[in-house]
């Protein structure tokens, strides 16, 4: 039975330089790892890639016989990907043995509404795959309220499509004050407290006092469903991602290895593999102390 993470998120928000750090991480602790890189826009991969979408499609091809640009030829390689996934599931084969990262693309759309990745990934789940979606988020956004929302109305999203055990990420927080000040504590956004303080700061900004009401709406919605929260990491630092490794290895299952229903020993190793973020801890090393909060 083999385990993956599917590591998810909008350009830039470090997917691959997450891919290369956890594949680092997990393989000095003795994991045996293997990459696999579906972003046909991909070119500069800085690490060890055992299977690539660029051997059955590449991008440039795409364009250029199609005339399609960047975003349009990324989506017609996911759907060309999903029509040949016997040679996916081939390939997947030969590192049967491994804890695999999968490496998608950042159009959003893929992820939001259409259905290409998600019928790849409920293939995978037929050839017993146990998977994990990881979605990265640039940490900065948590400063502006008008992209705090949109984050989490995309990872909300994001987790109603894909349909698989889901870890939030707010990547890069050692730079999260880099584009200014956060307005509350760092937990209020880990935790997606009352969105109604984030409201007055909506409805001050010159831009969204004209959607009151829409932002109210917005603001609703996502406390309605109550899906969203986020975990924190620094790629760099060891601690930070061996916490997040210890989340996403139980929420997949992998932390409970071969043990079957019915043995004691599996209470006691969930209980054992929990961890709760102190949040407290992450402000005090990556970010300035504020009096106000």
């Amino acid at each position: 039975m083999p385990f993956g993470q599917v590591i998810v998120g909008p350009p830039g928000s470090g997917k691959t330089t997450y891919c290369w750090g956890a594949y680092q991480y997990l393989t000095a602790i003795g994991r045996k790892v293997a990459i696999v890189n579906l972003d046909p826009a991909n070119e500069n991969i800085p690490y060890p890639c055992a299977i690539n979408i660029s051997d059955l499609i590449t991008l440039e091809d795409t364009m250029n016989e199609l005339n399609l640009g960047p975003n349009g030829g990324i989506m017609f390689c996911i759907e060309y990907l999903l029509k040949n996934m016997d040679w996916l599931t081939d390939k997947l084969k030969e590192i049967e043995d491994h804890y695999v990262l999968f490496d998608f693309p950042g159009q959003v759309e893929l992820f939001t509404h259409h259905s290409a990745v998600k019928d790849i990934l409920h293939g995978l789940e037929k050839i017993d795959y146990r998977l994990v979606a990881v979605n990265m988020v640039d940490a900065h956004y948590c400063t502006d309220p008008a992209k705090y929302i949109s984050v989490l109305l995309l990872a909300l999203k994001t987790m109603i499509q894909l349909e698989l055990p889901h870890v939030n990420v707010l990547s890069k927080v050692d730079l999260i004050e880099s584009y200014g000040k956060l307005r509350f504590n760092l937990q209020y956004y880990t935790d997606v407290m009352d969105l109604s303080y984030l409201l007055e700061s909506l409805n001050e900004d010159a831009f969204g006092s004209k959607f009151k009401k829409l932002n109210e709406a917005l603001c609703d919605l996502i406390q309605d469903f109550s899906l969203v929260g986020f975990y924190t990491l620094c790629v760099e630092d060891k601690d930070s991602m061996t916490k997040l490794q210890q989340v996403i290895d139980k929420t997949g299952g992998f932390v409970f290895g071969g043990l079957t229903e019915g043995n004691e020993s599996i209470m006691l190793t969930a209980m054992k593999a929990g961890y709760h973020e102190d949040v407290s801890d992450v402000q005090e090393r990556w970010m300035e102390e504020d009096d106000d909060y």
